[in-house]
């Protein structure tokens, strides 16, 4: 089955940067468009994102598609889980997108679609949709979208039950040939993901009980000073 989304243009690039646009020039211009303190646990993946995407602005023979689109927005989200404000992360996302020539509402409509269009299909038949997300011939690699093929495995699976995620790598590793990706760079790519996603994950737990060990403490000095208030 070919999807609605192979005839239809994945990205509208605002590549309208000039050559020499440098690293810090996208620096300064994500800072103007994001002018927020970033906490130290997400001010890491917020400089990652934005040095890959402006890597990737700048390759030549890079073609972004679904699997880019879909990739970018899992990676985001996973990775800012417990951000705070909540509603500084769309500002985020768009800010590390514009940035660098990129249009993070697009890409992340196109990722919305794609992630549908894959849980209205089984494990069986996805190997024969996600097909028509091939990469283009000699187009350029991206670690996010062997994230991306992992996400959309994921979506596929849901409704068919739960699926080991390393089995998931592997048939993603799999599906890699045929979708012009290279198998090896897939595998090392997802299994750094998942190692990554493991530690982020256990990070934001141990942000979440200090709050609130520090909210608890809080809370226990103000009802000491209200009850000798009261003595």
């Amino acid at each position: 089955m070919s999807s609605a989304l192979g005839s239809q243009p994945l990205l509208r690039r605002t590549r309208t940067l000039a050559e020499h646009h440098t690293i810090a020039d996208s620096k300064r211009a994500f800072h103007q468009a994001f002018p927020h303190v970033i906490a130290p646990l997400y001010r890491r993946i917020a400089d990652e994102l934005l040095v890959e995407l402006h890597l990737l602005s700048h390759q030549v023979a890079f073609k972004p598609n679904a699997l880019f689109a879909v990739g970018l927005n899992t990676v985001f989200t996973r990775f800012t889980e417990g951000y705070r404000p909540e509603a500084h992360t769309a500002g985020l996302l768009s800010a590390l997108c514009s940035s660098n020539g990129f249009d993070a509402t697009q890409l992340k409509e196109q990722s919305d679609r794609c992630l549908k269009e894959a849980a209205d299909h089984s494990r069986d038949a996805f190997s024969g949709w996600i097909k028509g997300h091939a990469l283009e011939h000699n187009a350029h690699y991206s670690r996010l979208m062997g994230v991306g093929l992992f996400a959309l495995l994921e979506a596929a699976g849901s409704s068919d039950g739960a699926q080991d995620p390393a089995e998931r790598r592997g048939h993603a590793v799999e599906l890699a040939a045929d979708l012009g990706l290279p198998a090896d760079r897939v595998d090392k790519d997802l299994t750094l993901f998942s190692s990554n996603s493991e530690r982020m994950e256990q990070a934001v737990e141990l942000m979440k009980e200090t709050l609130a060990a520090e909210r608890r403490k809080k809370e226990k000095r103000l009802a000491e000073t209200a009850q000798g208030s009261d003595s």
